[in-house]
């Protein structure tokens, strides 16, 4: 994932700070609801990060998801 990809990078923090009970659809609207973008281009979002393998099948993080969260975190604290 290169720095230029700012909105998977959101998203991808959104699911790593997520509450226990809050499932991927919850993530997706509440993304929506900032204002982000509509809710097509946040499944489209969604979908590519299943298909590189940074959201696993459940709606989890992936090690590899988790790995690039924290490197967005890092990335906004700045």
């Amino acid at each position: 994932m290169n720095e230029e990809n700012v909105v998977e990078r959101v998203c991808l923090l959104a699911l790593m700070k997520k509450e226990p009970q809050e499932t991927l659809k919850d993530v997706q609207k509440m993304l929506v609801d900032t204002g982000m973008f509509d809710m097509k281009a946040c499944k489209k979002v969604f979908k590519m990060l299943k298909e590189d393998q940074y959201i696993s099948e459940d709606g989890g993080l992936t090690m590899k998801g988790v790995m690039e969260a924290k490197l967005a975190e890092e990335m906004f604290k700045q």
